[in-house]
Formats: C-alpha cells, sequence, structure tokens
C-alpha cells in the first residue's frame, strides 16, 4: 500500500475507535468520571488551549524535557565513548551503572526533590538519569560493533587511537549512537512527567496531580493527549536531527 493510502487507513480507524467509545459511553449510560466521552474530552482540550490554561504547563514539560535530554544524552555519550574505549574502567564502573538503573525513578524522586527542592532542577535531574543510560549503552555497542577489516586498515595506515575513534568508529557507528538517542527521548518524556507528580506545581505532570484531585476526568485524559502530542513532536524532532546527521554519509555511499 501507498503511504497516503496507509495515512487514510489510519486515521479512518482512529476515527472508528473514537466514534465506537462516543456510542458505548453514551448507550452504557457511563459516567464521566470513569469514563468520559471523547467529545467531552476535546471540548476540555479546546478550552484549556484557548483560555490559555494548558500553555505554562506545556512549557514547564517542554523546557524540562529538553534540558534533561540535552543533560542526560551529553553525560551519557561521553561516558559511552571512554568506557567503550577503557575496557579497565568499563568493568569497574558498569555494575554502578546498571544498579543506578534498576532502581525505580519514581522512588528516587522524593530524594531528588529533598536534594535540588521543589521546582525544575529535580525534574530535570530525574529526566537526565532516565536519559543517559540508553545513551551510554548504545555508544558502547555502536562503538564496539566497528568491522574487524576496517580497525586493521587504520592500523596498518598508522592513525592513532584518536584518529580511529573520529574517522572510523564514531562515523560508523552514527546510527546505533542515534537509535539511543530516539529511545532516550521517548523515556525522557515519562521521566519528566514522573518528576512533576511529586516535585513541580507546574508542567503537564503535575496538572494530571490536579485535575486527579478535582475528579476532573476529562481534563485529565486531555493533559493526557498532550503529553502524547509532546513526546510525538520530540521523536518527530529526533528523527529530523537524525536524518541531517547522517545526510553526509548517505551522499557519500
Amino acid at each position: 500500500m501507498k503511504p497516503a493510502t496507509l495515512r487514510i487507513a489510519s486515521l479512518a480507524l482512529l476515527a472508528l475507535l473514537l466514534l465506537a467509545w462516543e456510542m458505548a459511553c453514551r448507550t452504557l449510560a457511563i459516567s464521566p468520571l470513569v469514563l468520559p466521552t471523547p467529545s467531552a474530552i476535546a471540548q476540555s482540550l479546546v478550552r484549556g488551549l484557548a483560555s490559555g490554561y494548558f500553555w505554562p504547563h506545556i512549557r514547564a514539560t517542554a523546557l524540562e524535557l529538553l534540558l534533561g535530554v540535552l543533560a542526560g544524552c551529553s553525560i551519557g555519550f561521553a561516558a559511552g565513548v571512554v568506557m567503550a574505549e577503557t575496557r579497565l574502567l568499563r568493568a569497574l564502573l558498569m555494575p554502578y551503572v546498571v544498579a543506578s538503573q534498576v532502581i525505580p525513578k519514581l522512588a528516587l524522586a522524593p530524594l531528588f526533590v529533598l536534594w535540588f527542592g521543589f521546582g525544575i532542577t529535580s525534574t530535570v535531574v530525574i529526566t537526565a538519569l532516565i536519559c543517559f543510560f540508553p545513551l551510554l549503552e548504545n555508544t558502547m555497542t555502536a562503538l564496539a560493533q566497528v568491522p574487524p577489516e576496517r580497525l586493521e586498515l587504520f592500523r596498518m595506515l598508522g592513525a592513532s587511537r584518536m584518529q580511529t575513534l573520529w574517522r572510523l568508529k564514531l562515523p560508523a557507528g552514527a546510527p546505533g549512537i542515534l537509535a539511543g538517542v530516539r529511545v532516550a527521548v521517548v523515556l525522557a518524556l515519562v521521566g519528566a512527567v514522573v518528576g512533576e507528580f511529586i516535585g513541580a506545581s507546574r508542567g503537564l505532570g503535575a496538572l494530571v496531580i490536579a485535575s486527579q484531585g478535582t475528579m476532573d476526568t476529562p481534563l485529565m485524559f486531555a493533559v493526557l493527549l498532550l503529553i502524547a502530542a509532546l513526546g510525538m513532536l520530540a521523536y518527530q524532532a529526533t528523527l529530523l536531527l537524525e536524518r541531517w546527521l547522517l545526510l553526509p554519509f548517505t551522499r557519500t555511499s
């Protein structure tokens, strides 16, 4: 099937599911507190956007997402390169890195609030910690999967370790590293929202908690739609960045 046909089919399926949801809620007389109709959710979404109520929260979450991704991916990439190039350091530090990742971030959130206070800092730290590991792991894996014959060619040409890294390993491992960025961006939004659940008064995660406290289920669903839209926009931005960075390699291949 053509891409345009697939998009039309996907939109038609979405419309069918929304219609079935609407009809089920009305026919079965389901309480809006339990499951609001799509029309009620849409009204809450449009009302919040038109009045400007949502925009400060969207900006707060977007800023936390951006700062967390930049910090976590930068540190994860740098650590991945260093640990990929130093076996002793990798053997020494990897158990502690894994231990830091298996601990649920929701359990660490109260500690970060205690250390960094309420507001953006604790949320950015949680987001960065979530982004860190995918970049670390993907960078280490990508740099280790360079074809041996290419490494041997660089050795025969007398290339230094730094030249081999910058001219061979990083260009060859770029697709794998950027795949880690895609994973990190998706997980980062989860970290930002989780951080806002506990340590923020502004943001989409804080708005979910506020709507839960007021029993405004349509508002809660509207905020969840905004979170999904923000995540999809961030993911698409990552795809565009990946195409731009890989464009020189596709031209020469």
